[in-house]
């Protein structure tokens, strides 16, 4: 129910430090498009939003686990039937290995219908000599490098709403209508993938749990409910904030507020910061919404920003999402974990092993390894393990199609192979096999023995 907010609007961010916005040349046509925007449907429900407000609260109690992932920019391009379904297929996938390997049911959160926009290091972008605005994703600007497509374009945010109710429509369609019924799981394969390492393994997961089921329907004499349907939560990272108020919207039955654009918006590791405009907004919002900690915040300061968004210490409410890379994590996130600990905060636990190890490979793309993703995400279980604390949740950029963006892994991409399929506009992806076999990793890591 409504919990009064003190001195909270869906505007009063505007009376704190927004970075990472966007310099719109035509003002009076930012408004016309945000001003239908607010008279559009929302894309997801307050429904909806308190079902995951639960699940996540029982995530963070230990009895589910979060699998978070998706494009690290969506792009309008792939605004298409095949490229929406490959994605589902691989995330159906690794929830199936996360279930049977840690025995518990996993909440599906795609970084899809929504992720539209990026926050960069610079502004700008300079080749030969010519410097124009940085490529800030679809709903702001084009990745061509010419004045025309770096130039923002409101128009974009309409057309970024069409394509994520488009996504949103398939998906709830797909997940109802038995395309991810455990039953028809051999569906979810991916063509190109059925040579990858790891697959056999995969089949054999698929194989066992096609035994348990007839076993179970044999001995009650009834079909097993319930396994036809699927619930995909959406996410995206609420940067464009003008784009995120056209979406809050009071909701009379609840008594509260919500960001209808989206089930889990989060904050950014470049706009978590005191006075920001990002944590302003967030603070006011009934949604769960997550927050991403890099290496240099200070264990005060997460604990401040974490009493300041969840103030009445719901469980549910508040996602941490560390992200400090493979040579800083035991440093860095014990002493972020007791000073959470000490205050007594309810946070659920996320680990997003993919952006604290970035890295330029030595032909100027950037890249990933996939040994230091591991790496980092096996010391966040062992670090949880040791301090007697839960790990809800893994992050992850990742894709259903067959690109060469990150290196390393059974599938053998080297660096020499990343011109081959590198498709990404801002950050590199896991591949489908990459993805497979990093649930089959974490799946091992928490049984600490095969689990095939």
């Amino acid at each position: 129910m409504n919990r009064a907010i003190s001195n909270w609007s869906p505007q009063s961010w505007h009376h704190k430090k927004a970075v990472q916005q966007v310099d719109y040349q035509d003002e009076a046509h930012l408004s016309s498009v945000l001003s239908q925007l607010r008279k559009h449907p929302p894309l997801v429900t307050s429904w909806e939003i308190e079902g995951l407000r639960k699940q996540l609260a029982e995530a963070a109690s230990g009895q589910r686990f979060v699998l978070q992932g998706g494009d690290c920019a969506e792009s309008f391009e792939d605004c298409r039937v095949e490229f929406i379904k490959n994605r589902l297929k691989i995330l159906l996938q690794m929830s199936v290995i996360l279930i049977y390997g840690l025995k518990m049911p996993v909440i599906r959160v795609g970084r899809f219908a929504g992720q539209y926009a990026k926050p960069r290091s610079d502004s700008t972008e300079t080749r030969n000599g010519v410097s124009l605005p940085s490529y800030r994703g679809d709903n702001i600007n084009a990745a061509q490098f010419t004045q025309e497509a770096r130039t923002p374009d409101p128009d974009r945010l309409m057309q970024a709403y069409y394509c994520s109710a488009i996504q949103l429509n398939l998906v709830r369609a797909l997940a109802d209508a038995g395309f991810a019924d455990l039953h028809n799981a051999d569906n979810w394969n991916l063509s190109f993938a059925q040579e990858a390492p790891y697959i056999d393994r995969y089949h054999s997961i698929i194989r066992k749990i096609h035994r348990a089921l007839d076993f179970a329907k044999t001995v009650s004499d009834h079909p097993i409910g319930g396994l036809g349907q699927v619930t995909f939560f959406t996410s995206h990272e609420a940067l464009h904030l003008p784009y995120e108020e056209a979406f809050t919207r009071d909701v009379v039955h609840a008594n509260a507020t919500y960001n209808l654009s989206t089930h889990l918006p989060w904050i950014g590791k470049r706009t978590l910061f005191d006075e920001s405009a990002h944590v302003e907004y967030m603070r006011g919002i009934r949604n769960p919404i997550g927050i991403k900690i890099g290496h240099d915040m200070s264990p005060d300061d997460l604990v401040m920003l974490a009493r300041h968004l969840n103030p009445l210490n719901d469980l549910g409410r508040l996602m941490v999402i560390s992200r400090m890379g493979a040579s800083k994590v035991e440093d860095c996130l014990p002493r972020m974990i007791d000073a959470i600990q000490r205050a007594g905060v309810n946070v659920l636990w996320c680990c997003d092993p993919m952006h604290g190890n970035t890295e330029t490979a030595s032909g100027g793309i950037k890249t990933r390894k996939f040994e230091n993703i591991l790496s980092e995400l096996e010391s966040v279980i062992d670090i949880h393990g040791r301090m007697n604390t839960i790990l809800g949740g893994v992050h992850f950029e990742l894709t259903g199609e067959d690109v060469t963006e990150c290196v390393g892994g059974a599938s053998g991409v080297e660096e020499e192979d990343l011109n081959q399929r590198y498709h990404s506009t801002v950050d590199p992806r896991l591949n489908v096999s990459q993805s497979l076999e990093m649930a089959l990793k974490i799946a091992q890591k928490y049984q600490e023995f095969e689990i095939i």
